[in-house]
């Protein structure tokens, strides 16, 4: 907004936010899964977690956002 002097910042530092596909999580158990979106540089947030969740022989049923949606890359991608 040039009429206010508000400066919408450096298009180089917009431009430079890398992206990342979403991997398909669903039916892996929660180990796989974090190594993998570790790997993306994503964030595996999972409902419910605990310390006595057992991430080994816990398997995802959902997640959100879906296989192949495009996002930002250090974006949670959430299971449970």
């Amino acid at each position: 907004m040039p009429y206010l002097e508000v400066s919408q910042g450096n298009q180089e530092e917009i431009e430079a936010v890398e992206q990342v596909n979403v991997p398909k999580v669903e039916g892996m158990n929660i180990l796989e899964a974090q190594k993998i979106v570790k790997e993306l540089g994503l964030e595996l947030k999972i409902e419910n977690d605990s310390e006595e969740l057992d991430k080994e022989n816990t398997f995802i049923n959902e997640q959100i956002p879906k296989e192949g949606v495009t996002v930002n890359k250090g974006s949670n991608l959430y299971v449970k």
